[in-house]
């Protein structure tokens, strides 16, 4: 059982002892501490909320909107819904913040509460700690009935969103219709399968729905890597289908798979968008430190500046709104496009997506063969709490002087253009090493060589 509370919400397990896991004591402190901290910077607030479908959020919804009612805040409740679409309601209502219900690609017994300031962005390290200090604080205040907040149901921001999209001149409607492609979605019985069609049918796409029923039963872990992905892939290698959809529970990362059931690769759906929209307008792009290196290969084929940043989407977004990127995102399939909000959208990356492989006019899988092959091996170390990562780190460091690094995010080493991440999860306990390399074999060698030296490390007596 798992609770980890962070600067970036609040995510656990589902059942289980109170403190220990995500249960509805932890969820009203939670809840009451975001509240508080919201009043602070603002007078008769309004919070949005929305949820993806897992069963639980049935349940922790309410305690949610409740405990902000009982603290004299007003509340927008969209109920099924994606994170991109909270984000963007929150700004429509001129909300003073917003929480999103999801545990994203963890599994069905997992839940979490993502939080959203006044633009509708996630917030801030600095506040992340505050609403951490207010949700341990006796200080929390409620307000006497007469005062208490009223709640309105609003479904119908799924739709805004989709005209928002289909109102920007980088999506070509007409050349998607023209293409009449015929498509397969994967929305792992989430509110993707909600959005996604109704997107598609806007643009003329014909879909085949493959796990669209926004009941929360994941036919499989919900995180939108291969592995997880074998059924759609199998569906399109049947040779019916152009391209096939995938996006995780919350819709905020998008994954292609091309019509042969080859994986066009979830590094790649933003080095795609990105090469689309850089041929339409010029501006700089940003991803995080984990992420391929062929959007900086893409950027500077059109002539722009890329720009790495931590990971995570908050520091993507204060990185791209430093270097006024005009794309940007992270590696893991999340599409950041300024012009339409500051938030990773797979809805968005969808009509960007189809927009691209419109106009370049050939297949998904000759679309990819244009782009720079690189590999990347993702490989993880469960950390034991008498582990001391900043001294691992600090060793590595010395150990590879000599070769460039960056320590804004853990510990990145580059070995030309092959690299080495190593960072600490904001989400699981564990160490995430990421590498990558022209070849599959080498960057996995790479990761291998790294994690041999971790474990070097932890077994050397200190001196």
């Amino acid at each position: 059982m798992t609770l980890i509370k962070s600067i970036s919400g609040l995510r656990g397990t589902i059942g289980g002892k109170a403190g220990e896991t995500l249960s509805p004591i932890d969820v009203v402190k939670f809840s009451a501490g975001f509240g508080m901290w919201i009043k602070e910077r603002h007078e008769n607030p309004t919070v949005v909320i929305g949820r993806d479908a897992r069963p639980s959020g049935n349940l922790i919804s309410p305690i949610v909107e409740n405990t902000l009612l009982a603290q004299g805040i007003q509340v927008v409740d969209l109920g099924l819904s994606t994170t991109p679409t909270v984000e963007m309601a929150v700004v429509a209502e001129k909300a003073q913040a917003g929480i999103i219900l999801t545990a994203s690609h963890n599994p069905s017994g997992w839940n979490a509460m993502k939080l959203l300031n006044e633009k509708g962005e996630f917030i801030s390290a600095k506040d992340g700690e505050k609403v951490l200090k207010w949700a341990e604080s006796s200080e929390i205040l409620f307000s006497e009935p007469k005062k208490f907040g009223k709640v309105r149901q609003d479904d119908t921001y799924i739709d805004k969103h989709i005209n928002k999209i289909l109102e920007l001149d980088l999506v070509n409607v007409e050349a998607i219709k023209a293409r009449e492609f015929n498509v397969v979605i994967d929305a792992v019985n989430s509110t993707g399968g909600i959005a996604v069609p109704r997107l598609l049918d806007k643009l003329g796409v014909k879909y085949h729905p493959l796990f669209c029923e926004p009941n929360g039963i994941f036919p499989h872990n919900p995180e939108p890597i291969p592995e997880n992905l074998s059924q759609i892939s199998n569906e399109l290698a049947a040779g019916k289908y152009d391209l096939g959809i995938v996006v995780d529970p919350d819709v905020d990362r998008l994954v292609m798979i091309c019509e042969d059931g080859q994986p066009f690769g979830e590094e790649y759906t933003l080095v795609a968008v990105a090469d689309y929209v850089l041929s339409k307008k010029k501006g700089n792009t940003v991803s995080n430190l984990s992420s391929t290196r062929a959007l900086r290969d893409v950027t500077e084929k059109h002539g722009a500046e890329y720009t790495a940043a931590a990971v995570g989407e908050v520091n993507v977004v204060t990185q791209m709104k430093k270097v006024k990127a005009v794309i940007g995102g992270e590696g893991n399939g999340g599409v950041i496009l300024p012009e339409l909000h500051y938030g990773r959208d797979a809805l968005v990356g969808i009509a960007l997506f189809l927009s691209h492989l419109a106009e370049y006019g050939k297949s998904c899988s000759r679309l990819k063969a244009t782009y720079p092959q690189y590999h990347i091996s993702k490989n993880k170390i469960e950390l034991d709490e008498e582990m001391d990562l900043d001294s691992i780190l600090k060793e590595l460091e010395t150990r590879y002087a000599e070769n460039p690094s960056n320590t804004i995010d853990g510990l990145k080493i580059e070995f030309g253009k092959e690299w080495v991440h190593l960072r600490k999860s904001n989400t699981e306990p564990i160490i995430r090493i990421y590498a990558e390399s022209e070849s599959q074999a080498t960057a996995e060698h790479l990761a291998n060589k790294l994690i041999g030296d971790i474990r070097e490390i932890i077994s050397t007596p200190a001196k």
